[in-house]
């Protein structure tokens, strides 16, 4: 989507959203499916890379910014992906895309989309943005590697309850620790079983 706005509690964000992402903030839409059709795009043109970088750049200072612990978690990292944005919806079947960039100390390397599809009574919309953070080179290893790398169910998350203290509450023994979170801060409960990963081009 070109269409955006800074939010002054987060990231950028479409204005497709009609207003701030609550925790489980939805909006009830009859044609949430053309919702979804429309925003993926996400920035396709000759300035595409450029887009996502600023994205992504927003999304870092952001959690840096709000979550302090998080500079320390990237730190330990051996790389980060970072999705500034995610918009999922649906009417009976439904999914979510959006694209991001993996940065390893601090330079963008590839550029990702995320992906996923779902089927059941599903109506209306949301956002969110994530970051992935990869502890350990087998792990960032075995995600460029991958075609078409899927977040499991067991995926590492860290919480809100851990507010400032992310970085050191965490370890290395986690490979992959996820943050989930949108206008309103980090979200409780969120998963992202199931989302598929694709290195692009823009």
């Amino acid at each position: 989507m070109d269409s955006t706005f800074h939010d002054e509690t987060g990231p950028e964000t479409d204005r497709a959203s009609a207003g701030p992402l609550s925790r489980r903030g939805f909006l009830v839409a009859g044609g949430a499916a053309a919702l979804l059709t429309a925003g993926c795009g996400n920035g396709v043109g000759s300035n595409a890379a450029s887009q996502i970088d600023a994205r992504v750049d927003a999304t870092q200072n952001y959690l840096f910014g709000r979550y302090p612990g998080t500079r320390d978690l990237a730190s330990r990292a051996v790389g980060v992906l970072y999705m500034p944005l995610i918009t999922e919806a649906g009417l009976v079947w439904g999914g979510a895309y959006g694209r991001g960039a993996l940065r390893i100390q601090g330079a963008t390397v590839d550029y990702y989309s995320a992906a996923k599809a779902s089927v059941g009574l599903q109506v209306g919309a949301q956002q969110y943005a994530h970051a992935l953070f990869f502890m350990t080179e087998p792990a960032l290893s075995e995600f460029r590697r991958s075609s078409g790398w899927a977040a499991s169910a067991d995926l590492r998350y860290a919480t809100p309850d851990e507010g400032a203290t992310i970085g050191k509450a965490t370890t290395e023994i986690e490979p992959v620790i996820a943050l989930v979170f949108g206008q309103q801060g980090l979200i409780a409960g969120a998963t992202l079983a199931g989302v598929k990963y694709t290195r692009i081009i823009p």
